[in-house]
């Protein structure tokens, strides 16, 4: 069981970065990708089994958002096995969450401690880094996660290392690595839509038109998404597509904040 800060959808803009943390499993029960093999039934321990169950009831709680108990079973899988990563891992997150950075990393460093190849637990440890803007570190930790050649997941952390440069402003530098993380994972949606602010805000339209109209023509469009799409539709003239857009913005997301600049006129906000 692997657990991965996830980014459910990380928009930047001028002044702006609203980040949020998420936790799921990835992968195989036991599957690391520090390892060359998969953990299978027969390798597993009693210890590490009791240990694992905890786990597995922590991760439910933790998505259903009730913490305090997701992090008691965690308590307890520690107490049972305290070599085990994931839990550690998993309580990283959970103190992230709770907004407690020294826990959360302390957490961290505990797995890295233990296996300091875990590239889920550097990308973790990455992106708590970025959001308490120590960027270098963070850096370090995003190459970690990458250059683990067992490691599956590249495209997501190029991404989250992406935004984070673009947040320690570093646009150009941003801008290069969401282009290769677009080109390992043209689908993520956070990617694309990193990758056309980016292009908004140096005035590169006709690109930034071409990655968010792949997002707001697909059912995972947003309030972000179409706001965006909304103002780079109207800076290239195109103003039936961009109406076509606020009246979507209107419709679907009516509450939102970006809703409301639209009805106000403000599209240089």
């Amino acid at each position: 069981m692997r657990f991965v800060a996830s980014l459910a959808f990380v928009i930047f803009g001028v002044g702006t970065a609203l980040l949020t943390a998420c936790a799921g499993p990835q992968g195989a029960s036991g599957a690391r990708a520090g390892r060359s093999d998969i953990v299978t039934e027969s390798d597993e321990s009693e210890l590490r089994r009791r240990a694992r169950l905890r786990l597995e009831l922590a991760a439910g709680y933790f998505e259903q958002g009730q913490i305090n108990v997701a992090l008691d079973e965690i308590k307890q899988s520690l107490a049972t096995d305290p070599s085990y990563v994931d839990a550690h891992n998993l309580r990283g997150l959970v103190y992230m969450r709770l907004n407690n950075v020294p826990l959360a990393e302390q957490s961290f460093r505990d797995a890295l401690a233990l296996n300091p190849r875990d590239a889920d637990v550097a990308q973790n440890y990455g992106w708590l880094l970025c959001q308490q803007n120590r960027f270098d570190e963070s850096f370090k930790m995003f190459d970690r996660a990458a250059n683990n050649p067992t490691y599956g997941s590249k495209a997501k952390t190029m991404m989250t290392l992406g935004v984070c440069q673009a947040r320690a402003g570093r646009p150009a530098e941003a801008e290069k690595t969401l282009m290769h993380a677009y080109e390992l994972d043209a689908g993520n949606p956070v990617t694309g839509y990193n990758l056309a602010s980016l292009l908004y805000e140096r005035n590169d339209l006709t690109r930034a038109q071409f990655y968010i109209r792949r997002i707001n023509n697909s059912d995972l469009a947003n309030a972000e998404t179409l706001w965006l799409g909304v103002k780079t539709e109207l800076k290239l003239n195109n103003r039936e597509t961009a109406l076509q857009l606020g009246e979507q913005l209107k419709k679907r997301f009516g509450q939102s904040p970006q809703a409301a600049l639209y009805d106000r006129g403000a599209f240089n906000e």
